[in-house]
C-alpha cells in the first residue's frame, strides 16, 4: 500500500473513493484471493499507480468481502476495473490486459503530468514574494521540463516584462500560442503599453498646474502603465471619466478598457480589474 494505492471496504468507499474522485480519477480494481488473473493485474496496477504518481489513485476492492460494492457496479466477473471521476463511472475493462493496453487505457483519463505544474507553482510563490529573478529561473526550469506548456512560457513573458526586459519578452511573444491565445494577446497589449513610456514627473507637474488638463491625465495613465504601475494608471483614467466622461469621445473609458484587456488572463491582476470595472460602472451610471 502507498499514498497512490490502497484497499477499500464498503464503510470507507464514500470517503476514500467517491469524495477524492471529485478531483482525481480513481481506478477501482475488483479482485479476490482465489482469482489467478487478479494476481497478475493487481501488482501491475499498483506499479503503474506509483509510476503515475498521483495522476490517478488505485482503490482495491476484495469482491468476496464487499459484495455490496460489486453488486452496485454490476461486477459479474473478476478482475474487473472501473474508473470514477467526479463521482461518475467514466471507463472500465474486464480481465487481465497486457501492460501496454493498460497504459493506453490509463492515459485516456489520467491527469496531466505535474512536473512543470509544480515548478510553476513554486515560481508563483517566488513571484508573490517579490523574488522576480528567482521566479524566472524556476519558470525556465519548468519550460525545459515541459516545453509544450504554453502557460509556463507566458508566465515567463510576464516576469520578463516586470523586470523591464521587454526585448526578451517580445522575442518570446513572437511565437504562436494557440492554446493560450487570449492571454498571449493580452501580454502583447501590455507590451505595447510599455512602449509608450514617458516622464511621469513632467506630466504630474502639468496636472498640478491645471487639474482639468484631461489630455495630460490620459498621458499620465499611459506613462504609469508603461512602468507597470497599473493601479495608478487606472486611477488616472477613471478620474477623467469622473470629471468629464465625454472628453475626447470617452477617452477615459476606452483607456480603462485597454488596461483591462492588457491585464486579462493574469491572476495577479484579477482583483484589480474587478475593482475598477465596478468603479467604472458606478462612474457611468
Amino acid at each position: 500500500m502507498s499514498q497512490f494505492s490502497f484497499d477499500v471496504s464498503l464503510e470507507e468507499f464514500e470517503a476514500k473513493v467517491i469524495v477524492p474522485s471529485q478531483d482525481v480519477p480513481i481506478v477501482v480494481d475488483f479482485w479476490a484471493p482465489w482469482c489467478e488473473p487478479c494476481k497478475v493485474l493487481k501488482p501491475l496496477l499498483e506499479k503503474l499507480a506509483e509510476e503515475y504518481a498521483g495522476r490517478f489513485l488505485l482503490a482495491m476492492v476484495n469482491a468476496d468481502e464487499n459484495p455490496e460494492i460489486s453488486q452496485h457496479f454490476g461486477v459479474r466477473s473478476i478482475p474487473s476495473v472501473k474508473v470514477l471521476f467526479q463521482g461518475q463511472l467514466v471507463d472500465e475493462f474486464t480481465g487481465a490486459l497486457p501492460e501496454s493496453e493498460i497504459r493506453a487505457f490509463l492515459d485516456r483519463f489520467a491527469l496531466p503530468p505535474a512536473v512543470g505544474g509544480n515548478l510553476r507553482e513554486e515560481a508563483a510563490a517566488l513571484l508573490a514574494a517579490g523574488q522576480l529573478e528567482e521566479a524566472l529561473a524556476k519558470l525556465v526550469e519548468a519550460s525545459r521540463a515541459k516545453p509544450e506548456d504554453q502557460a509556463v512560457q507566458l508566465d515567463a513573458v510576464d516576469v520578463l516584462m516586470q523586470l523591464g526586459r521587454n526585448d526578451e519578452a517580445q522575442q518570446l511573444l513572437s511565437g504562436e500560442y494557440l492554446q493560450e491565445a487570449d492571454r498571449a494577446n493580452a501580454l502583447r497589449a501590455r507590451l505595447a503599453l510599455a512602449a509608450g513610456a514617458a516622464d511621469t514627473g513632467e506630466i504630474e507637474a502639468r496636472l498640478a498646474a491645471n487639474p482639468a488638463d484631461h489630455a495630460a491625465r490620459i498621458a499620465l495613465s499611459h506613462a504609469y502603465a508603461a512602468q507597470s504601475r497599473f493601479r495608478e494608471a487606472m486611477e488616472a483614467a477613471l478620474e477623467v471619466v469622473v470629471r468629464d466622461r465625454t472628453f475626447d469621445e470617452g477617452k477615459g473609458r476606452t483607456t480603462l478598457l485597454k488596461l483591462f484587456e492588457a491585464l486579462a488572463g493574469s491572476d495577479q491582476y484579477d482583483d484589480l480589474i474587478r475593482e475598477f470595472r465596478r468603479k467604472l460602472s458606478a462612474a457611468l451610471n
